[in-house]
């Protein structure tokens, strides 16, 4: 598991035939890989990029994720389990069956090459709705009754009283949706023509040609761009676990 990273750290410091040798250890270690990647590429332009996509895309699921996943979970209405199964439902269906109806709808509606394109897939999830729906599942039925005698709106007691305790479930959807969306490469590649508006991935994979791969300059950019996911693993990984831990237990 750690060779192709230790593979991929050697290689940035590579230049030329030397890319093509085995050795961990660069015989003339160089950072021209990095200064390139820095200066006279769009290397900065497209992390901003997908940071704009994958934060407004996740503060949108933890919104009407949690939203849809309170109504499931604490209104009782005809259709109720019928609306969830279909919710559930989409999760079977490939994301490659669904970028030909994306792609003619952003077409229609003049998405291409914005961020609104990129970003408006990942808008709402149906893994994000079940696992909030678990969650407010296991909130006591009383508490929110209470909230309502004491004249709160049902909007109040969403956002006042259920939010609040279900912080762990947020955090790890938050970051496995930000993640997700800071990787995310075959849709962002349809739906953008424009070089100043490509995410990290499409931006590495425009440094190959069509007869000519820049291995060096490719294992730098995906070195820089490993960075933020180890960072938010690093500092983070303790809502992740609790939020697997919590799911897992919820009925």
């Amino acid at each position: 598991m750690i060779t192709p990273i230790i593979f991929m750290v050697s290689t940035s410091f590579k230049e030329g035939a030397e890319v093509f040798d085995l050795s961990i250890i660069p015989n003339e270690p160089t950072l021209n890989n990095y200064l390139f990647i820095l200066q006279e590429s769009k290397f900065i332009k497209w992390c901003l990029n997908s940071f704009i996509v994958a934060f407004t895309s996740t503060v949108s699921v933890l919104f009407f994720d949690s939203l849809v996943g309170y109504t499931l979970a604490k209104f009782s209405f005809r259709g109720n389990e019928i609306v969830f199964i279909a919710i559930l439902s989409t999760l079977m269906i490939p994301t490659e069956m669904l970028i030909i109806p994306w792609y003619m709808m952003s077409r229609t509606f003049g998405w291409l090459d914005t961020y609104w394109g990129i970003a408006f897939p990942g808008l709402m999830t149906a893994f994000g709705t079940f696992l909030m729906r678990q969650f407010f599942l296991s909130l006591p039925d009383e508490l929110i009754d209470a909230a309502r005698i004491d004249g709160w709106s049902e909007f109040s007691i969403w956002w006042r009283v259920a939010m609040p305790l279900v912080i762990p479930a947020l955090s790890a959807l938050a970051i496995f949706h930000f993640l997700g969306n800071w990787t995310a490469f075959i849709w962002p590649l349809i739906v953008t023509n424009d070089p100043d508006l490509y995410t990290i991935p499409v931006g590495i994979a425009s440094f190959n040609g069509e007869f000519q791969a820049n291995w060096e300059v490719v294992m730098t950019a995906s070195c820089l761009a490993t960075i933020p996911t180890l960072l938010v693993f690093i500092f983070l990984q303790k809502f992740i676990i609790k939020g697997i831990m919590l799911a897992g237990i919820k009925g």
